[in-house]
């Protein structure tokens, strides 16, 4: 069981869009797991063994677990059979909400996760089904921003991610073939830092995480607003 479950094409995906986040919903008590649909191999730099090894080394600084799926790195596509392997993992954790990634992209593999996750979503509330568990339909899902694109998009909100960004700049860290061992991704941790300051200004605090959802966002109280 989990109370929210964050969708990734590969690991490192949901550190760079919502690892603030992510680690401030742990501390608050929630049981978070992110759900990589991919290895995220091959990479220049990188082996399938120590991709796992640092993805587990962030979950554990963010305070989520994490599971891989089996689906191809960069052949990544919006299938029946992609649809049903996430699907039968939210049947078994059973969250409240999703977190997936943001649709529009350079990169085909996030372009097809966020098809696959919000598919997948829908696909495991089938009830006559081969699937593995019961029917469940997450409440609500938002997308986070983790793109290869200069996007500059209206949020639907934003975290206040203020006491948790070192967390996840250190998270971020713990990726040394895809962010140190690769010269041409040296500047990523830092322009995330940059990112989550710029974010931050348009709520008034030290830094920040967009969110974007296609439907309505309820609130309980006044008070829960920044």
């Amino acid at each position: 069981m989990a109370d929210v479950v964050c969708i990734g094409a590969h690991p490192d995906d949901v550190e760079i869009g919502m690892g603030g986040t992510v680690a401030g919903m742990t501390a608050q008590g929630l049981d978070v797991v992110i759900v990589d649909l991919t290895d995220g191999e091959p990479t220049p730099c990188g082996t399938h063994e120590r991709r796992m090894a640092e993805a587990v080394r962030a979950a554990d600084i963010l305070g989520a677990s994490r599971r891989t799926l089996s689906q191809p790195n960069r052949y990544l596509f919006d299938t029946v059979e992609a649809r049903t392997e996430l699907a039968e993992v939210l049947r078994e954790l059973r969250p409240r909400v999703l977190f997936v990634p943001y649709p529009e992209d350079a990169h085909p593999d996030h372009v097809a996760a966020a098809s696959i996750a919000r598919a997948g979503r829908f696909y495991a509330k089938f009830t006559k089904t081969d699937m593995a568990g019961e029917p469940h339909y997450p409440a609500r899902v938002y997308h986070y921003m983790a793109v290869h694109m200069r996007l500059v998009r209206e949020p639907s909100f934003v975290v206040d991610i203020s006491q948790t960004l070192d967390t996840k700049l250190t998270a971020l860290g713990c990726y040394g073939s895809q962010f140190n061992a690769n010269e041409r991704n040296r500047g990523i941790i830092p322009m995330m830092e940059d990112a989550a300051h710029m974010w931050g200004t348009l709520i008034g605090v030290s830094a920040g995480e967009p969110f974007f959802a296609q439907e309505p966002i309820g609130i309980r109280s006044v008070t829960d607003l920044v």
